[in-house]
């Protein structure tokens, strides 16, 4: 029996190193995305500032694992096999949860996820414990916590509100001050910014990143509280006085703040949020070795007081998450496309949209653009102007290849520290994850980067983001109770089979990502044209981009047309299915293709775009009509041997194969005319 509760503990770490490399996948939109989408530096500087302080963080925290311990269930009633059972469970639901996550590209919270993996193992026991107990003496209130999982649902709602609107109003505020040509404005204002912003940092570390950390001692901390005020003043002054010199020897400032930002949210993420990952593993480690020291060989006899007391985490291990981190973060290719989300949703231009429509958005554009009429209506006409002035997008300074500009990605940084600074200090629990990424999507918002060409599809995103939080908790709740239900009965067998299917989820995860990623490619022509400065070369690119799309769905009708004609004279209906399928996914990304061309269009010269729109909208028509004819010819063919009635004669067949034969020669001819642009 010990043995095989040593094997639990082992693959509790095992699957603790998986829930690192997930867990940094997604949580590093926290820390890196204003420091890409601004391209405050090379991609590899800002992942090694990043990799530095998720290492510091991670060495120099204590280790603090009572959420795990003793924040959801209380351990004096629960026998250490129940535990183990419920610590498997929930390490089995975070790894595959997580990755589903960051398989789709959409950020949520860890500590979400944990409390409520917990919560459902611990409900599901609950539930059985009070219905063995014949003294009726046990209720709820004795096994549960629920008082942290109240507050994390309260962290979600004041999260998501408080930063969205703090994230709005300051970005509004900072751009009426610097304007999108900011560089002119900074002789004497850029000390000023630098000084508050650097200040705000150093405080957030102290508040949020250090808190708990080896070397803060309850002395050190009471020090800080009692002295905070001057703390703060000293450095206001000293760092205004030095980002004022760092301007004058022609350093950017923006640059090192949203740098120095960007480490400081990274070590206050792998200081506070190890506990989301390697929490379990130790709080069963410590369990284990707890109940081979006094349990006296009996898992179900044996209750668990000794989860009530605190632990300090062994330097090797928090050393070894801290490496493990690392290599998550500078490895993975789901932590960028999870990144790319939050930047997509923030990009200052329109582009490429992540997100289609829905009628929540388009009611929410609706609704909001009629409020904003009004307003408009009551303001005066010179404040309008002046107002219009200060948003001048003409004029706007951004690095090449940049989704937003160094003033928006100073703001998002420094506003989300402040935020969870000031909830840490005044104990309110507001989610990491939650905050960033609205701050980051107020600050898009008060930037007018959500115009009305893309508002819809930007606030389709955030909403599908935002109810993917929600998700997160109810999923990691149902599944962990009937992870926990299965092992509890099911004994080791249900356990190993559960750890194999994990596993085996994860390996097929990442190969159907890397074949997703591989067969998806990068649309460069679009970003160089998106990019470009010079009118001559967008329409190079343009006329480019169009042949390439017309190529293309020629291709795909004439080999799809083939398919289904070949489907139907063989009765394949899993072909025809597949035909079916793929007309359809064709003609979503057409629709996709089609806005960026007219986005392209918009971005010529006025007079090209007039003479050669008509060109244009006839080569959109026509792939739209060989779709339709796709359609309209392969859903009867479906229906027809779906319903197995009778098949083509052969005569009938050997009459159509010569035709058909001849039309998909003409449109491999065609498709090679225009790929050759001999026309």
């Amino acid at each position: 029996m010990e043995t095989m509760f040593l094997g639990i503990v082992v693959f509790l770490f095992l699957l603790a190193i998986f829930d690192l490399v997930v867990g940094v996948s997604n949580d590093a939109v926290n820390f890196m995305n204003s420091a890409i989408g601004a391209k405050a530096a090379s991609f590899k500087t800002i992942i090694a500032i990043a990799a530095f302080g998720i290492f510091i963080g991670a060495t120099l925290s204590n280790g603090m694992m009572e959420i795990a311990r003793h924040g959801i269930f209380r351990p004096e009633q629960f026998y250490f096999q129940e535990l183990m059972c419920i610590f498997l469970a929930v390490m089995v639901t975070d790894v595959v949860l997580l990755d589903i996550f960051n398989s789709l590209g959409m950020p949520t919270s860890t500590t979400v996820s944990m409390v409520f993996e917990l919560l459902g193992g611990t409900f599901v026991l609950a539930l059985i414990k009070i219905a063995e107990d014949e003294t009726g003496m046990l209720g709820f209130a004795d096994l549960l916590n629920t008082e942290k999982a109240l507050s994390v649902i309260l962290g979600i709602f004041l999260s998501v509100a408080v930063a969205f609107f703090f994230g709005t109003l300051v970005q509004y505020l900072s751009r009426l001050l610097f304007t999108f040509n900011y560089t002119k404005k900074l002789k004497y204002t850029i000390g000023l910014f630098g000084g508050i912003a650097v200040t705000a940092i150093i405080y957030f570390m102290l508040i949020k990143g250090l808190k708990d950390s080896a070397f803060m001692t309850a002395e050190n901390k009471h020090w800080i509280q009692e002295n905070t005020l001057m703390l703060v003043s000293c450095s206001f002054v000293f760092f205004t006085i030095l980002m004022q010199i760092l301007h004058w020897c022609k350093i950017n400032v923006f640059k090192v703040v949203v740098m120095l930002g960007t480490f400081a949210l990274a070590m206050a993420f792998a200081g506070n949020d190890l506990v989301n990952f390697i929490g379990v593993p130790l709080a069963g480690f410590s369990a284990y070795t707890d109940f081979m020291a006094n349990g006296n060989g009996e898992p179900m006899g044996y209750l668990m007081n000794s989860l009530n007391g605190p632990a300090k985490t062994p330097f090797l291990f928090l050393f070894l998450a801290g490496v493990i981190m690392v290599y998550a973060l500078i490895t993975s290719k789901k932590a960028q496309n999870v990144v790319k989300t939050s930047v997509d949703l923030s990009r200052q231009d329109e582009g490429d949209e992540m997100f289609g429509s829905s009628a929540v958005a388009r009611s929410i554009v609706r609704s909001t653009m009629s409020a904003s009429e009004n307003i408009a209506k009551i303001l005066p006409d010179n404040l309008k102007r002046w107002a219009d002035s200060r948003f001048n997008k003409d004029v706007m300074i951004m690095e090449n290849g940049a989704a937003f500009d160094l003033i928006r990605a100073s703001v998002n940084l420094v506003l989300a520290g402040l935020l969870i600074a000031l909830g840490t200090s005044l104990k309110l629990p507001l989610s990491t994850t939650y905050v960033t990424f609205m701050v980051a999507m107020g600050s898009s918002l008060a930037d007018r980067a959500w115009s009305r060409d893309s508002a819809v599809y930007r606030i389709t995103g955030v909403l599908s983001v935002i109810g993917g939080w929600f998700i997160t908790a109810g999923a990691a709740f149902t599944i962990c109770f009937v992870v926990t239900l299965i092992m509890y009965y099911g004994g080791t067998f249900a356990m190993l089979a559960l750890i194999a299917l994990a596993i085996f989820l994860l390996v097929r995860s990442n190969i159907h990502y890397s074949k997703k990623q591989k067969d998806k490619g990068k649309d460069d022509i679009f970003s160089r044209l998106i990019a470009s400065k010079d009118k001559e070369e967008r329409w190079t690119l343009l006329r480019q981009h169009v042949n390439n799309t017309l190529v293309a769905e020629m291709a795909f009708t004439n080999e799809t047309y083939r398919q289904i004609t070949d489907g139907f004279i063989n009765e394949n209906l899993k072909a025809l299915r597949k035909a079916v399928s793929n007309t359809d996914n064709q003609k979503e990304m057409l629709k996709k293709i089609r806005r960026k061309e007219i986005l392209g269009l918009r971005r010529i010269d006025n007079f090209t775009a007039i003479e050669k729109n008509t060109w244009f909208h006839l080569g959109s028509n026509s792939c739209e009509q060989m779709l339709y004819c796709l359609k309209r010819i392969c859903e009867p063919c479906k229906e027809h041997v779906d319903n197995k009635f009778t098949p083509l004669s052969e005569r009938a067949t050997n009459e159509f194969i010569p035709i058909r034969d001849e039309m998909t020669a003409l449109m491999a001819k065609a498709t090679e005319v225009l790929a050759n642009k001999a026309y």
